[in-house]
C-alpha cells in the first residue's frame, strides 16, 4: 500500500451496540496513521431482531435503541452522510464510555454536541423515519447476510460482519489488525473465522 493510497472502508453502525463501538474506535485508531475514508451507515438491532425470540432485558433495550437510529437517519437527511460519524462519536460515548445507556438527555447532549439543530430529537419518537432506517440497514445485511449482528464493514469492496474486539487496538497493533482483515476479505470464499467471546466491552 503506497503512502497516498486511499482505503474506502464502509461501516455499519446501531449506537446502541458496544463492540460496534469499540471496533469504530479501532477504525479511527487505523485512520490516524494510514489514509482510510471511513463512510459511516446506519444498521439497527430493533430491525434485525423484529419478530426474534429474545430475552425480555434484550426486548426492551433494541426497543429503546430506535431512539438514536432515527435521529442518526433524520440528521443524514437534513445535513448528508458526513455528519454520521461525529454524530455517532458523540452518542457512543455518552452511551459506552460514560456508561449512561440510551436516554432523551444522552441524545439530545449527543445533537447539541455535533453542533446540529436541537430539533432532530423529535425525530427519536418519530416512526416516518422507520423505512428509511429499514433500507440503511439493508444495505448493509445484504452484503454479508442475515445471520449476522452490528458492525458490517465493507473494505473496498469486501465486507464481513465484525471485527468482534475488544480492548480497542492501538497503534502498530491497529494497523496489523487492518491489514490482516483487508487481505483475508479480499480472498473469494472467505466465510468466516471465529472463538467464543471470553472478555467483556472495554472502551479504553
Amino acid at each position: 500500500m503506497s503512502d497516498n493510497e486511499k482505503i474506502t472502508v464502509d461501516f455499519w453502525f446501531d449506537p446502541l451496540c458496544p463492540w460496534a463501538w469499540i471496533t469504530s474506535r479501532w477504525i479511527h485508531e487505523v485512520a490516524a496513521q494510514r489514509p482510510l475514508e471511513p463512510r459511516w451507515h446506519v444498521m439497527s438491532l430493533s430491525v434485525l431482531n423484529e419478530g426474534k425470540d429474545v430475552p425480555e432485558q434484550y426486548r426492551e433495550m433494541i426497543k429503546r435503541g430506535w431512539g438514536p437510529v432515527r435521529v442518526a437517519i433524520a440528521a443524514e437527511k437534513k445535513y448528508g452522510s458526513d455528519v454520521l460519524g461525529p454524530l455517532y462519536t458523540e452518542l457512543g460515548t455518552r452511551i459506552h464510555n460514560e456508561g449512561r445507556g440510551i436516554t432523551d438527555e444522552v441524545i439530545a447532549e449527543a445533537i447539541a454536541a455535533a453542533g446540529l439543530d436541537a430539533a432532530l430529537i423529535e425525530a427519536a419518537t418519530d416512526e416516518s423515519y422507520d423505512d428509511d432506517v429499514r433500507a440503511s440497514h439493508q444495505v448493509g445485511i445484504d452484503k454479508v447476510g442475515q445471520e449476522v449482528g452490528t458492525p458490517v464493514v465493507e473494505i473496498e469492496g469486501h465486507a464481513f460482519f465484525g471485527p468482534v474486539i475488544t480492548p480497542i487496538p492501538r497503534g502498530d497493533d491497529a494497523v496489523r489488525l487492518f491489514e490482516g482483515l483487508r487481505l483475508a476479505a479480499s480472498v473469494p470464499g472467505f466465510y468466516e473465522l471465529k472463538r467464543t467471546r471470553t472478555a467483556p466491552p472495554t472502551f479504553d
